[in-house]
């Protein structure tokens, strides 16, 4: 049988989005026949009644057109395809057209699988909605689905679906939602779109030509719904206000601009009083209608990582040789340090809070462990008890430079904290000047609470050198070279071998000697380096310093697609321990785990691979989230054992303090 796996190899047309029963329907339907020698595949189209050669842009109209009769209950004879559109003299034939079922003449619903790529299809769509006044146009190339609502010429709005064959659209543009409808019909549910995506099409619809800074605008409109959904967790039967009812574009942007004030003023420190949505009113109500159905509060947080990881880049993160780290590579760290409930971490380099997020995650779910807890898909957005929130606000701390990034991670931590942050703008490395940072009203504002909850963990309040943190996570900045000799000569390793200060120091390398002053004895450490730290001959210092002050643990090699599209250097995870009588005993020598990654999780151009089961499906874990195709640990018991799980066993198997009682390990020290 002629499978279209095989036909869609080498097509920018793909059939990953259509249900299992629909893709076994339209792939049992195919027949071949032998031309020029080669067995060539068609299908019998149940619209035109006769035998059709399937092409990869054919095979996604007939699952389409499968499931607008089985799926939507539209009837075949309200069905055409290669439906003619006028243009003056001239004439296009639209790929899939679904008439009014009152007045069968009247193009209804428009269709758009010529045309892979979403902007050139979209704007065809468009072309025929207002040639046709076609109300609903679709575009589908079997990856990715878009819905649109034409409400005037030129104005389109997108849709999560389209209506079903007994609906009306107005059935979906007019009820009112709760926190549960929109889990049931979350837009990215399905897995056909990720709010990247969706931003993109805001940014070639909207942004683009709105005259506003995409970033903020996006950032604000984020904000606001997030803060509207976790009122609705907590009050379930609640009407969500984030959504357009059949407003004007002018109530609209009232309830949203009185939505995100409310919002500022609950989670304070991201914005200012004085910001504002600067978005038309027009403008607001096209975002809305992307956003609307999009449902951001899940069990991790992916939804909005990688948007404001692609909105970051965008805003010169990336120049600065800072990349968000993939939420698979920092989950390896966390299961591989096991933080603890009683135990303090810090991100030095905190990007948009991964680190400490995960942390977080981590050991409120050994909180519901204890308490005989599964969590759900409200997860994030869940009330907790003060036992878990007094861990956030006691134990969890980030810095990070760039003050966009601090404030995508203040709200990150914030949700993920229930309204507690310890995030903190400052440069890591320059504590020298941290007195002088923190000595204006407008920081200490913003950041006073977290700042003096800080200053606990640290051996000295005046000079900010050393600290006390059972944990520190990070990825530092690992492009460019710190050139500032204030910050050199702070440092040792900013000399050479005469004891000299250089003229300049890459920066990783400071963050290696600046995260290991903030680790107390026995403390331990993930940092994610330059795969040329731990080969290069002229590197062999920083090796001997480190190993001079710590046990190295492990050095995990990460592929190379890993920080694709912005990087293709290749780096590794570098976890040690400090030397520490009672938890970390010194020895000169003892094993270390080395792994690689096999399994990339990403391909060349950056895309995340999702894991396929064995019938070829996407694999998604309970809460519908898709699993990434990498082997660095066990996903829920889904997929196979990985590096995580590896080093764990090595740990128990070396005695290492944190997989072992840690009163145990003194009191046999003791005696």
């Amino acid at each position: 049988m002629y499978s279209l796996s095989e036909l869609f190899r080498n097509s920018t047309h793909k059939g990953s989005i259509f249900r299992p029963e629909t893709l076994n329907a339209i792939e049992s339907a195919i027949i071949t026949k032998t031309i020029r020698g080669s067995e060539v595949p068609y299908i019998r189209c149940i619209i035109r009644n006769k035998e059709i050669r399937l092409t990869p842009e054919e095979a996604v109209r007939q699952l389409y057109v499968y499931e607008l009769i089985h799926i939507y209950g539209y009837s075949p004879e309200n069905i055409g395809l290669e439906h003619a559109i006028h243009f003056g003299r001239e004439v296009k034939r639209a790929d899939i057209v679904i008439f009014d079922h009152e007045r069968k003449e009247s193009e209804y619903i428009i269709v758009e699988v010529k045309k892979p790529n979403l902007r050139e299809g979209k704007e065809q769509l468009k072309s025929y909605c207002n040639a046709t006044g076609a109300i609903i146009g679709v575009w589908i190339n079997g990856q990715i689905s878009s819905y649109y609502h034409r409400k005037e010429p030129n104005i389109f709005e997108s849709l999560t679906e389209i209506p079903k064959a007994n609906q009306k659209l107005s059935d979906l543009l007019k009820e009112r939602w709760t926190i549960n409808d929109l889990e049931r019909e979350n837009k990215l549910k399905e897995g056909r779109k990720t709010l990247k995506d969706i931003i993109l099409e805001m940014e070639d619809d909207i942004l683009a030509n709105a005259g506003v800074d995409a970033f903020e605008e996006v950032f604000r409109l984020i904000f606001t719904k997030l803060y509207d959904e976790k009122m609705s967790i907590d009050r379930e039967t609640r009407t969500l206000e984030f959504r357009n009812y059949g407003y004007t574009d002018d109530e609209l942007k009232k309830i949203i601009e009185s939505l995100f004030k409310e919002a500022s003023q609950k989670w304070k420190g991201v914005f200012d009083s004085k910001d504002k949505i600067s978005l038309t009113p027009s403008h607001l109500a096209y975002c809305v209608s992307y956003l609307q159905d999009v449902k951001l509060f899940n069990s991790n947080l992916d939804v909005i990582d990688d948007a404001f990881e692609y909105l970051m880049n965008k805003s010169q993160k990336g120049e600065k040789g800072q990349f968000f780290t993939p939420r698979y590579v920092i989950d390896m760290c966390v299961k591989m340090l096991n933080p603890q409930k009683h135990e303090s971490m810090i991100d030095t380099a905190a990007g948009s809070c991964g680190f400490p997020v995960h942390t977080i995650f981590y050991v409120w779910r050994q909180l519901d462990a204890e308490r005989g807890i599964t969590d759900s898909h409200m997860f994030t957005g869940e009330t907790r008890p003060p036992e878990y929130t007094d861990y956030v606000k006691d134990k969890v701390f980030a810095i990070d430079f760039d003050d966009k990034a601090v404030r995508v991670a203040k709200t990150l931590n914030l949700i993920a904290g229930d309204g507690h942050t310890n995030v903190m703008h400052l440069n890591t490395l320059d504590y020298g000047r941290w007195k002088e940072i923190t000595k204006p009203l407008a920081w200490m504002q913003k950041y006073h609470e977290g700042w003096f909850r800080f200053l606990t963990f640290a051996e000295n309040e005046e000079s900010y050198r050393n600290f006390n943190f059972d944990i520190v996570m990070a990825n530092p900045p690992f492009a460019g070279d710190i050139k500032e000799p204030t910050i050199i000569s702070k440092y040792e390793l900013g000399k050479n071998a005469r004891g000299k200060t250089q003229i300049k120091v890459g920066r990783d390398i400071l963050f290696i000697e600046r995260n290991l002053q903030f680790l107390k004895p026995g403390g331990r450490m993930a940092i994610i380096l330059p795969q040329g730290r731990f080969n290069n001959s002229s590197d062999k210092y920083i090796r001997d310093f480190i190993a001079e002050r710590c046990r190295i643990l492990a050095v995990i090699g990460l592929h190379e697609n890993v920080f694709k599209p912005h990087t293709g250097t290749k780096t590794s995870v570098l976890l040690v321990q400090k030397w520490d009588d009672d938890l970390c005993p010194r020895r000169e020598d003892y094993p270390v785990f080395f792994a690689t990654m096999r399994r990339p999780g990403k391909d060349n151009s950056g895309e995340k691979i999702i894991r396929r089961d064995e019938k070829g499906n996407y694999m998604k874990d309970r809460n519908y989230h898709p699993i990434v195709d990498h082997d660095l640990f066990n996903h829920d018991g889904l997929t196979e054992d990985g590096i995580a799980e590896a080093f764990i066993e090595f740990a128990k198997r070396e005695g290492l303090s944190f997989f072992v009682d840690a009163h145990s390990l003194r009191r046999s020290t003791v005696l």
